[in-house]
């Protein structure tokens, strides 16, 4: 089992960022894990700093205090333990789906013909088998996202960093996703770490969910939740949000969100 942790950190913005004075805070003095196996989702107020949470995990920024580690490996940058998958898919439209599978391997000086298998591994496992000679003009926003996530997957990262991957997609295609996430997740025993806005997506998707306060992002609850498992053993989304519990819970965390945010309003 690996683990990835934040101990004590802390992240201001650059100097030449800030429009006076001393740099904003973003983030103060997190302490958090994310476990092999475990999916976890933050969720916040615009200015909770979550996708800043996720850049220091990614190693796209360092943190101003404390420090970032990956079973106690101090993250210095980019990894390839580490996988990242943006709201935007970032596929590149010359090449085609399969070959943007397999690119990250191509860097990696994989040969060709493991490339190729491995690509066409993760094609069956997205459930896009016979797409993988197709542009990517060619594909929906929900097959793009699917490719974005394989192409993650392409060198077996033991943790996937996801950046509000389906926040782009329609109603009916972002509730398809959720499911077909989930199922993928369980199926590459990374660990997962999801950036959200919607409560619902994190009640479905969470093994815990993560609730920052805003303006600096503080770690403000750690909530287990269950659903996630009773999606996987083949309950529907409707059926779990028709539940008592779900309610309550989403009641819960909704007002949790506000309450913290309308506190913090109040003492600005």
């Amino acid at each position: 089992m690996s683990t990835l942790s934040f101990h004590d950190v802390s992240l201001r913005y650059p100097a030449r960022e800030a429009r006076a004075g001393r740099p904003p805070l973003v983030l103060e003095r997190i302490n958090l894990s994310v476990r092999t196996g475990e999916f976890v989702v933050v969720i916040g107020r615009s200015g909770s700093g979550k996708t800043s949470l996720l850049n220091l995990a990614a190693g796209f920024l360092a943190p101003s205090v404390g420090r970032i580690a990956v079973d106690g490996a101090t993250i210095a940058g980019p990894g390839a333990d580490r996988a990242v998958v943006f709201q935007d898919d970032a596929l590149y439209p010359w090449l085609d789906a399969r070959d943007n599978i397999a690119f990250p391997l191509k860097l990696r000086g994989v040969r060709e013909k493991d490339r190729r298998v491995r690509a066409e591994e993760l094609l069956d496992l997205v459930g896009l088998a016979d797409a993988g000679r197709r542009r990517i003009s060619e594909l929906s926003g929900g097959m793009r996202q699917r490719i974005g996530i394989a192409r993650a997957l392409a060198s077996d990262p033991r943790f996937l960093l996801l950046d509000e991957p389906l926040g782009a997609l329609d109603a009916l295609t972002r509730t398809r996703m959720q499911v077909f996430l989930l199922d993928v997740w369980s199926k590459s025993r990374a660990g997962a770490l999801l950036i959200t806005h919607s409560i619902d997506e994190a009640l479905l998707l969470a093994s815990r969910v993560i609730v920052l306060s805003p303006n600096p992002g503080r770690l403000a609850a750690d909530i287990e939740t269950g659903f996630a498992a009773e999606l996987l053993a083949g309950a529907s989304v409707n059926q779990i949000k028709a539940s008592p519990l779900f309610k309550r819970m989403h009641d819960g965390l909704t007002n949790l969100i506000h309450s913290i945010s309308d506190d913090t309003e109040a003492a600005a």
